[in-house]
């Protein structure tokens, strides 16, 4: 085959795979379903990303570290959010992928709604506390008294819009479940493009500053939600709810919370050590903590875009093993895993090389500059480890084993990463380089203890 003819199939494929539309994943080459699930997936995880760097980037020009902070602050209890939203997204997408693997179409569809009413329920909690606690939770965190005066809106109305956050994880999962990715790309294409247009406006023309940035961030994801929710119900894919479909079903429910249990505490298991981490460097000063918060958002520009792959590698797996081929769900594992670590491995390269004029885009503040470039630095010479670790760990999702993950979790961060950073950083006076070399100790040694596990094949056996 000609270099012309090679390059002609490959821009057809990838039309495909921008298009999108359900396929079935359960047969032909490992590596084109791959590729058919991962450009739009990767695509998805690169707009998710784009919302942790376009408020930085707006923000940072009010020139201002409390309100840098406050974001970082704000991002580090929202973790907890995505969490809950990203594990009941885990539970949807195995459920559905798994059903759609066994060419049961009806209840995919009724697994599908219950996941929706799983997350509206959550979204009314998280509401409240937000109207009501979001002083006291800036508090808790090590905020000062000016900048929770100056800046708590931000965190107000972050939390009190948790609805659109937690419907764009689910839906997304719903349909990266079916094989369907690329509508998933597409809200998350509507979500950015309106955010970034109307961000400014609300932050300096409004002159809400920080807090616009939160309402400008509501209005985006909420955009792309009601885009999810036409193709849902008006669509032409295979998951379309329409009133026969979304009876409440208390017995999914049920065995959707089970599911969605593991991957939500593998989350919140990691997001409140996060959280400490944020803790630990709150008390080396604004500077630290915006810089920290700086680099923490770059980094989770480039993993997002991995989480693509490895969340097209969950999805493989679902309907490999629905199918009844585990050899074929173990194959597009390792495939994905070795793929996703070529790709951040050069990340590696460009942050390590470049970390000063990446970090110069947001600030100039020389104490906030050298804070976020060696975060930048540090935490970035993981990204091979992790690379095929996020994969393995989703592929265990994917298996609807959402046990093994959340065991790996509890001992990596809580029993090492925290206390290692705690000595790191505070014991040994190591200050923000020890809590950076915690985090990077930590993911490898996690993502070779998932490698080992993910190896002996238990997975295979798993019942959802």
């Amino acid at each position: 085959m000609s270099f012309s003819t090679k390059l002609t199939s490959f821009f057809r494929l990838l039309k495909q795979a921008v298009k999108g539309g359900e396929e079935n994943f359960t047969e032909g080459s490992i590596d084109r379903a791959i590729f058919l699930l991962s450009v739009p997936m990767v695509l998805e995880m690169l707009m998710e990303s784009l919302f942790a760097v376009v408020d930085i980037f707006y923000v940072s020009r009010l020139g201002d570290n409390d309100a840098i902070a406050t974001i970082g602050l704000t991002e580090s209890i929202l973790t907890i959010i995505y969490s809950l939203a990203m594990g009941i997204s885990m539970g949807a997408t195995a459920m559905v992928a798994r059903r759609v693997g066994e060419k049961d179409i009806p209840a995919a569809q009724v697994a599908a709604a219950q996941a929706i009413y799983i997350g509206i329920g959550l979204s009314l909690i998280i509401s409240v506390i937000g109207i009501f606690f979001s002083t006291d939770i800036l508090r808790l965190m090590g905020a000062s008294e000016s900048l929770i005066a100056n800046n708590s809106g931000y965190t107000r109305w972050m939390l009190c819009g948790n609805l659109s956050i937690v419907m764009l994880f689910i839906i997304n999962g719903i349909f990266r479940g079916a094989g369907n990715a690329s509508i998933a790309m597409r809200a998350l294409i509507i979500s950015n493009g309106l955010n970034i247009a109307i961000a400014p406006v609300f932050i300096f023309v409004f002159k809400m500053g920080v807090e616009g940035a939160a309402i400008a961030t509501m209005i985006g994801r909420g955009s792309g939600v009601l885009y999810q929710v036409y193709h849902l119900t008006k669509g032409k894919g295979l998951i379309r709810l329409h009133v026969q479909n979304m009876g409440v079903r208390w017995d999914i429910i049920w065995r959707l919370i089970k599911v969605s249990a593991g991957g939500t505490g593998q989350f919140i298991i990691a997001s409140a050590s996060w959280i400490f981490l944020v803790r630990i460097i709150s008390t080396f000063g604004s500077a630290a903590l915006a810089g920290y918060t700086i680099g923490i958002r770059v980094i989770i520009f480039a993993i997002m875009p991995a989480w693509g792959m490895a969340n097209a590698a969950a999805t493989l797996v679902g309907q490999n093993l629905g199918a009844g081929l585990p050899e074929r769900a173990e194959k597009s594992v390792y495939r994905s895993a070795f793929l996703n670590m070529i790709f951040l491995g050069i990340v590696t390269i460009v942050f390590y090389t470049l970390a000063g004029p990446i970090v110069r885009i947001y600030t100039d503040d020389p104490a906030v500059l050298e804070s976020g470039m060696q975060c930048l630095k540090i935490v970035s010479l993981g990204y091979i480890f992790y690379a095929y670790g996020m994969v393995i760990i989703q592929s265990f999702n994917g298996a609807g084993d959402t046990l093994t993950p959340t065991i790996l979790n509890v001992f990596g961060f809580w029993l090492f990463q925290i206390p290692f950073a705690y000595l790191m950083a505070i014991v040994l006076e190591f200050e923000t380089t020890g809590a950076y070399i915690a985090i990077v100790t930590a993911e490898s040694a996690m993502a070779i203890v998932a490698i080992i596990i993910f190896r002996r094949g238990k997975w295979k056996l798993v019942k959802i």
